[in-house]
């Protein structure tokens, strides 16, 4: 079964590849990659669905008083934002940040916009193709549950988002750290205790 997700992680990645050769948007919402492929989400589905919505008002905000000039992933996870990407200087980065503040049921901004030329498409491609190693490592290990973690790769920078355990936070910062095109590693997570944890695992999200 494990073999089955993992090719299926590498499979996404080259959709992924394939769609940003055909339409190379400045702006991005919901990371680099799809969090994973079996439904297991410590969100409830009213959250997920804000999340989306956030991602989306965040994006288009963005795109409108920018424009073409920066390249900005927009990242949602339980409220929390995060912005991923590239802006040609530190004022169009803040006001980037502004934006997402400004959003509708947004609880906190990390900004992580860098200030410097945009990506390249030979880049923005290795950054998908480490985000399905990745993805692929943490289905192979068995003590985690690959799909509880949402990755965004930018520029060989890792950042792990989710409902996680201080833990699991080790863990998946460790097994990401040994993939080929990694340079580094940043935890952006909500951390929840263990008890929470089994929580969490004994009923559904609803």
């Amino acid at each position: 079964m494990n073999s089955v997700l993992r090719y299926l992680a590498l499979g996404a990645v080259l959709l992924a590849t394939l769609l940003s050769v055909s339409a190379c948007f400045p702006l991005m919402a919901g990371g680099v990659v799809m969090t994973g492929f079996v439904a297991v989400d410590r969100r409830t589905s009213g959250a997920m669905l804000e999340d989306q919505a956030i991602e989306v008002k965040t994006s288009t905000r963005i795109r409108d008083v920018l424009g073409e000039r920066v390249h900005i992933t927009v990242t949602s996870y339980n409220r929390k934002l995060l912005l991923t990407g590239e802006a040609p200087d530190a004022k169009d980065k803040e006001q980037a940040g502004e934006i997402a503040k400004n959003i509708d049921n947004v609880a906190s901004v990390w900004n992580e916009v860098g200030v410097t030329s945009i990506t390249t498409l030979t880049e923005r491609t290795n950054d998908l193709v480490a985000a399905g190693r990745i993805k692929a490592d943490l289905i192979d290990a068995k003590d985690l549950f690959s799909n509880a973690y949402k990755i965004v790769v930018e520029r060989g920078a890792v950042y792990v988002m989710g409902r996680i355990t201080a833990r699991e936070a080790k863990r998946v910062a460790s097994v990401i750290s040994g993939v080929t095109g990694v340079k580094k590693v940043v935890l952006v997570h909500e951390t929840i205790t263990e008890d929470e944890l089994a929580n969490l695992n004994a009923k559904p999200a609803h």
